[in-house]
């Protein structure tokens, strides 16, 4: 293994989406745990802002995402590029790590590359869903790569990358699945709200899943429901949003921010925006349906470089539709409420599911993705 000799203990971190933020935080809390002189300096939300020596700008509040996004925020890049390129050449990190959002971070890695920082990619992009052509790019720019998902390392490797697999960050995060009844002894139906992290992505998925939660309420009197937001929208985004659907929202919905995952491993059922979450919901044994609303502009480029069957990483992993998913204009109140029914008046449907998607945890590793990826990091640093 090739050694680095840094002139500094400074590292740069940059991720630019909320769940890179989440995994980027981790990862430097267990970089900073096995070597305290470590200085952070970081560029991505509001979680690595908590844990780093130094913060550069919140990209991650930025939500730029799919084809047309990153155009309107060109001027933004290319201030913020500058920025990292100036901060490269005077405080020479001794290294770098780029946490997915691939459009923003293969630009980072190009700096580095240019004036010989080594680099690392932790949660490398989904390559394999789409733009194959990126592995080799990434490849070429990184010392080694860490994926999260088993089958991406032969990908790399076909390309002569460096990569290792090391676990899905999301099993140190995830509470242990625990045995629910169905239902419940009070009756009460618990139904998740998921609109997205991206605000473009709440303004398309919100009404849609708010409308079809009072579909259920008609027949289920007692249903409540939790709409899971992200610390970098506050309520005063999110309300407003809320209103216009329902002006007595108030009463049924509630608001839920939180780290551990407990709320969410309560629900019954939930609405999910396809991303993350769709996942994170299949590790805690919630079953859902899985809608997705695009500009046309992004779907119909999306339709010609998208290579995989599925959007959610649900199905993606089973190899099966094993949740409903809703695209552009199938996402409709009536369909989702239809999906939401076949669960929720079916009980032993309901408990076939969630042990299904219980079982995507054999799939992916063991805990500790942050503190081997850590260890790889600083073996080279040493």
């Amino acid at each position: 293994m090739a050694k680095i000799a840094p002139t500094n203990k400074n590292i740069l971190v940059v991720a630019g989406d909320p769940s890179g933020d989440l995994h980027a935080a981790s990862l430097i809390k267990a970089l900073r745990a096995k070597d305290p002189e470590l200085s952070v300096t970081a560029m991505g939300g509001v979680r690595m802002q908590e844990v780093s020596n130094r913060f550069l700008y919140n990209l991650v509040s930025v939500g730029a995402v799919g084809f047309a996004e990153p155009f309107k925020h060109f001027l933004l890049w290319f201030k913020l590029i500058k920025l990292l390129r100036r901060y490269m050449e005077e405080k020479r990190p001794a290294c770098v790590i780029a946490v997915d959002f691939y459009g923003f971070n293969h630009q980072v890695l190009g700096l580095a590359a240019h004036r010989k920082i080594p680099a690392f990619y932790y949660i490398s992009p989904q390559v394999w869903a789409s733009r194959a052509g990126r592995a080799a790019k990434i490849a070429k720019l990184t010392r080694e790569i860490f994926v999260i998902f088993p089958f991406e390392a032969d990908l790399y490797k076909k390309v002569k990358g460096n990569a290792t697999f090391v676990g899905h960050p999301l099993l140190d995060l995830m509470p242990e699945p625990q045995a629910r009844q169905f239902p419940s002894e009070d009756g009460v139906l618990k139904i998740g709200i998921l609109p997205g992290s991206r605000k473009s992505e709440i303004s398309r998925h919100l009404p849609l899943f708010v409308k079809a939660f009072y579909r259920i309420k008609e027949q289920h009197p007692k249903a409540r429901a939790y709409l899971f937001a992200v610390p970098e929208f506050p309520d005063e985004n999110i309300v407003p949003a809320l209103e216009a659907v329902e002006k007595y929202w108030s009463k049924d919905i509630e608001i839920v921010r939180e780290k551990d995952y407990k709320e969410r491993a309560r629900l019954d059922f939930a609405f999910t925006c396809s991303g993350t979450a769709t996942l994170e919901n299949g590790l805690l044994g919630v079953p859902m349906a899985v809608a997705y609303r695009m500009s046309k502009f992004t779907y119909q480029i999306a339709k010609r470089v998208v290579k995989t069957p599925y959007i959610s990483l649900v199905n993606i992993l089973l190899k099966k539709p094993a949740v409903k998913e809703l695209i552009q204009e199938n996402a409709t109140v009536d369909n989702l409420a239809q999906e939401a029914f076949a669960y929720i008046n079916n009980p032993p449907r309901m408990q076939a599911a969630r042990k299904e998607l219980i079982g995507l945890r054999a799939m992916l590793g063991d805990r500790g993705a942050a503190e081997r990826a850590a260890n790889r990091i600083l073996s080279y640093l040493s």
